[in-house]
């Protein structure tokens, strides 16, 4: 005998609906939220925003910050100048760990996750190191610092060809690297007032109070970040050439041979350019006799120029292609490893700190827009992957070997004129792309 009839839907059915309740309403926020935007602006520049502060804190503290760390604590914890170059080495092994990672969590887990977990593991292990007691404590913080790294500035690039088409992918990926030379500004303004104030010590402070910093970039991130335009209702922004002026602008590039050579000028800018950002510093207090509050002036100065570095170059590569755009900026850096392997003088290093600054950033900011071209919007977490372990590996070995020959010879002159000579033969491999606008 059947008992009497239910008085209403049992409590799963009232769970489903209460979940599918909240989905649609979700969504329906986000699609006001996109037709609200619509009129006014672009969402895509949301994301550029929160992807600015994501690399202040993910790459201009986490990374660049070491640079004016390095004199107080390596004096505080008694480094050797190879021990300062594996420090740096040990970020960017951790950086590589994630980049190995990248392209599969990507398909996993969607940019927004992986870069909120990247930065908060940044800020978290930023903390971590004010507490080191020696080498080895900091060594390993920072691979874990480095893994955090490439967690959030991988998926952060690979989010500009989902919101950008092809005519205005440079400058917004040239927008987003400048968060570099903000935290340079930032950090060569702060270090320098806190050591004063607290002494030997003071270096602590300044990972401690970076740390905290970051974790508030963490909630605008986990708050603003959205995977795709669709989510608030959008399209991406910008317009992609037809395909009948795309093949007239040189011969077509094969991905994998597209992989290859962008990976290896990745790896030739990563090889270069982390030898000046973690021994310029170094150099200006113990060799050329600075104060570290000049010097951080002058590490401010770095900042300052590169905040044009990803706008003018990302927009030059936009008008001119990627190919003639990374011939300059390899040009301008070699210049700039020169002028400092052998100063003559101020005149020589500010010069050198102006074009080193002026080009800073715009590497990465062209690789961006380069993989989405070459690769496609589907394709372009994995391509910028994958070119970022070239870039990597580029990372690992170049501080250790510049850090080594500087305790052979005593000096960092060597180390910038091997940096140089690798410029070089980036300027040669860049004529084997072909032009593509």
């Amino acid at each position: 005998m059947r008992g009497p009839p239910s008085s209403g839907p049992s409590q799963s059915v009232l769970r489903r609906r209460k979940r599918s309740s909240r989905r649609g309403f979700r969504q329906k926020f986000r699609l006001r939220q996109g037709v609200a935007l619509r009129g006014r602006f672009h969402y895509g520049w949301v994301i550029v925003a929160t992807g600015i502060l994501t690399v202040i804190s993910c790459l201009g503290f986490a990374r660049f910050a070491l640079g004016m760390i390095l004199p107080a604590m390596g004096e505080s914890l008694g480094l050797s100048y190879s021990e300062m170059g594996f420090i740096s080495t040990g970020n960017f092994i951790g950086y590589l760990i994630a980049v190995i990672l990248s392209g599969r969590l990507y398909t996993k887990f969607g940019a927004r996750k992986l870069i909120v977990t990247g930065a908060l593991t940044c800020s978290l292990m930023m903390m971590a190191v004010s507490r080191a007691e020696g080498f080895w404590q900091v060594f390993i913080a920072y691979i874990v610092t480095g893994i955090g790294t490439g967690t959030a500035n991988v998926p952060i690039m690979a989010l500009i060809p989902h919101w950008f088409r092809r005519s205005h992918r440079g400058r917004a990926s040239g927008f987003i690297v400048t968060g570099s030379g903000i935290g340079i500004i930032i950090s060569g303004w702060l270090i320098p007032l806190v050591n004063s104030a607290l002494g030997v010590e003071g270096w602590r402070s300044n990972w401690l109070i970076l740390g905290l910093a970051s974790i508030v970039t963490t909630i605008i991130a986990l708050t603003f970040l959205r995977n795709d335009p669709a989510e608030v209702g959008q399209e991406p922004l910008g317009v992609d050439p037809p395909p009948s002026e795309e093949k007239a602008g040189g011969r077509e590039l094969a991905p994998e041979r597209a992989i290859l050579l962008l990976g290896t000028l990745y790896f030739l800018f990563g090889y270069t350019y982390v030898i000046y950002a973690t021994f310029i510093v170094t150099t200006l207090v113990n060799e050329v006799g600075l104060s570290e509050a000049v010097a951080g002036k002058t590490w401010m100065w770095i900042g300052a120029f590169s905040l044009f570095s990803g706008p003018v170059f990302g927009a030059l590569s936009d008008k001119l292609g990627r190919r003639e755009g990374l011939a300059a900026v390899f040009t301008f850096q070699m210049a700039s490893y020169l002028l400092m392997a052998f100063h003559g003088g101020m005149w020589s290093i500010y010069l050198s700190v102006g074009l080193y600054g002026f080009v800073c950033w715009a590497i990465p900011g062209i690789m961006g827009a380069a993989v989405g071209d070459y690769m496609g919007p589907q394709r372009a977490a994995m391509a910028f992957g994958t070119i970022t372990l070239f870039f990597g590996v580029g990372q690992v070995v170049g501080p250790s070997v510049a850090g080594m020959l500087a305790d052979a010879s005593g000096s960092f002159s060597t180390s910038y004129m091997m940096a140089a000579a690798m410029a070089a033969v980036a300027i040669a491999t860049t004529r084997l792309i072909p032009k593509k606008r």
